[in-house]
């Protein structure tokens, strides 16, 4: 599972989305390794276990004929509070890692597979995050 060596800070300030005020993603945008990627058509944020997941997945299906890039890192701590506890006392402990995705950006690419094929890993693969995604060529 992917998560940074070291954070600057243990715990970060919750990152609210609001529709009108989320932007498109500038930076990522393209498919710059592979042949086809996966990129992003909402906001969203997206943790490290649905990042394992996904490439999981598209690596199975592609069975060591090509190469694929994950082109998303999750940096950003993320908290939760224990079952049952009542409001105040503070901020929870962290329980993982999560990166926020802004519409446009591409997650995966792979390369060696062809259209057909490729247009199918990426598929399943993306229907392990938790937003919408769509497959496109270089």
């Amino acid at each position: 599972m992917l998560f940074p060596k070291k954070v600057k800070f243990r715990k970060s300030h919750t990152f609210r989305e609001h529709p009108d005020k989320i932007g498109v993603a500038t930076r990522g945008t393209k498919v710059s390794f592979g042949s086809f990627g996966l990129k992003a058509m909402e906001p969203g944020r997206v943790t490290a276990n649905q990042i394992e997941s996904a490439r999981k997945t598209i690596a199975h299906s592609m069975s060591k004929t090509g190469k694929l890039w994950t082109r998303i890192f999750p940096d950003k701590p993320y908290t939760q509070k224990p079952a049952e506890v009542k409001m105040g006392k503070g901020k929870g402990d962290v329980q993982g890692y999560e990166v926020a995705i802004k519409p446009g950006r591409v997650l995966f690419e792979v390369d060696g597979a062809d259209e057909a094929s490729a247009r199918e890993m990426l598929r399943k693969g993306g229907t392990k995050l938790p937003i919408k995604t769509r497959v496109m060529a270089r």
